[in-house]
């Protein structure tokens, strides 16, 4: 995994598996559920029933999943993951750098006052293979001559921007993977589903290494929930409805 990569915790809600189940609660109860609220489950024991009620035996009651929300701050991915984050239907908000407005890296790198790599993503070299599975080495000379290019594209944007030209211009010229930091907020639910579509084990290297860095909040936010997925459906590409 690259070095950079990385997801930071913003914000959760702090009740999580209370709040699916008293969600829940709510659809079968005569009452109005706040008012017993010293009779909920601690948070393991509603993440416990919600379990057995919503998800055991594939039941697929997930609206209840929707009123516990987290925050997420992923850093120097590649453009590409972006590209595949936001595909399909996944019910997430995002929020990235624009390179509109945040192009001043790109002439830091160009400048020398950055890490080409700080700024850019190449694989690491190795042994890779296509999606028709026709197998590749990718060398140090290859990625050496993808780095250089990688030099001229930086060299020639900060020449474009120094002559007037718009960002939105310019950045037409940058490889497609320059790196981007995004905010991204998540329902448990589509947490759940994002992982479904991307930590399958045929999924694209850089998003499956984001689902892998994703992955160690959910255990720590709704370890109940998390313990049934890992077993169930983590890496089998079953997709939620």
């Amino acid at each position: 995994m690259d070095p950079r990569f990385r997801v930071d915790l913003i914000a959760a809600t702090p009740n999580p598996q209370q709040c699916v189940y008293v969600g829940m609660h709510q659809d079968y109860s005569e009452g109005f559920v706040a008012a017993d609220r010293e009779q909920w489950p601690d948070e393991t024991k509603a993440g416990e029933i919600c379990v057995k009620r919503l998800l055991a035996g594939e039941r697929g009651h997930y609206g209840p999943m929707e009123h516990a929300q987290i925050v997420l701050n992923v850093g120097w991915f590649p453009h590409s993951v972006m590209q595949q984050a936001r595909t399909h239907r996944v019910g997430v908000s995002f929020d990235v750098q624009s390179m509109r407005y945040t192009g001043e890296r790109i002439c830091r790198a160009a400048a020398g006052e950055l890490d080409l790599e700080e700024v850019f993503y190449l694989r690491p070299i190795g042994q890779y293979s296509n999606r028709q599975g026709k197998k590749y080495a990718y060398s140090q000379a290859e990625r050496d001559k993808d780095l250089h290019h990688c030099k001229i594209s930086a060299d020639r944007y900060q020449e474009l921007l120094e002559a007037g030209f718009a960002e939105e211009h310019a950045r037409g010229i940058l490889p497609f993977d320059y790196r981007q930091h995004f905010v991204v907020s998540f329902t448990l639910r589509a947490f759940l589903h994002f992982m479904d579509l991307r930590a399958k084990l045929d999924a694209q290297q850089e998003i499956r290494e984001l689902c892998d860095l994703m992955w160690p909040h959910l255990q720590a936010w709704t370890p109940e929930f998390a313990a049934w997925y890992e077993k169930t459906r983590l890496h089998k590409a079953r997709l939620a409805p």
